[in-house]
């Protein structure tokens, strides 16, 4: 009963934020024929900034602050590991079957030698990870991916990508556990893990002029870039890493601002001249 009493209450904060659509677009706003939703869609991010900037964020940065690094890696290992049969399923779909036998072996050999996938003895023996979903399988099978579109605490997508959400969230073995508060600590627990990922993106995004046309932007390439070939993990990774190393750069920039400048020196023609002794 408490847990439908918790589904309730998140559904019902998110029709909230799709009823709050009404907001006024500011002006200069960046305008995208794929968003053709952007009012509800601005109210809707509007919603997810307060939500992260109140619970997620200060969660997610005390998670990094109290955990160490390598407890944190062992996270991100066993539920990239839980969520490979996501690739395994689309890499049949789009007929990847090198990728297929690739990601079953990955499978394999992370949750037996990697001890239920904390570890990633796969990546080190030469099988990289693939990263693929039901969305750019459609996009692949040629469907459009339809308007943009900010899905209450889930963030972006647009149209297709949300049904393939759908999909594949039936492609995980989160799905078919029995209890239901397992299922949404699970749930949290990646959500916690992939925030803490991202920290370090958030100076860029902010420092935006237009954080929510930025937001929108990035996604969209980065889907259409998926569909377009860079399905397989090592050009994606590439990508992401970019954005971490502008971010890291970004910081350090702002750190080194933060001291005091030194003097400069004095200029020759400066220099003040000496007061002549008294005759």
């Amino acid at each position: 009963m408490r847990a439908t009493t918790l589904r309730t209450a998140v559904l019902t904060a998110c029709l909230a934020a799709f009823l709050g659509g009404c907001a006024s677009l500011p002006k200069d706003a960046q305008r995208s024929a794929r968003d053709p939703w952007e009012r509800m869609n601005r109210a809707t991010y509007k919603f997810n900034d307060a939500l992260d900037r109140g619970i997620v964020k200060p969660v997610a940065k005390g998670y990094v602050k109290v955990t160490p690094q390598p407890v944190r890696t062992g996270v991100t290992n066993f539920f990239d590991n839980l969520e490979t049969p996501i690739s395994m399923v689309n890499d049949l779909l789009q007929w990847q079957i090198r990728d297929f036998f690739n990601d079953t072996a990955r499978l394999v050999l992370n949750t037996t030698l990697g001890i239920g996938g904390l570890l990633d003895p796969a990546t080190r023996a030469g099988l990289d990870k693939n990263d693929r979903d039901f969305g750019q399988t459609l996009g692949k099978w040629g469907l459009k991916s339809g308007p943009y579109v900010v899905l209450p605490v889930l963030g972006p997508s647009d149209v297709r990508d949300a049904a393939g959400r759908l999909a594949d969230n039936y492609s995980t073995p989160r799905a078919y556990i029995s209890d239901p508060w397992v299922q949404w600590g699970l749930w949290a627990a990646r959500g916690i893990d992939t925030r803490s990922r991202l920290l370090y993106t958030d100076q860029i995004v902010q420092s935006s002029y237009d954080p929510y046309a930025f937001v929108r932007n990035a996604y969209l390439q980065h889907r259409d870039f998926k569909v377009s070939g860079g399905g397989a993990g090592a050009g994606e990774n590439q990508q992401e890493q970019q954005l971490l190393d502008e971010a890291d750069q970004l910081e350090k920039e702002n750190a080194a601002g933060a001291q005091p400048p030194p003097a400069p020196a004095p200029k020759p023609d400066e220099t003040p001249a000496s007061t002549p002794p008294p005759k």
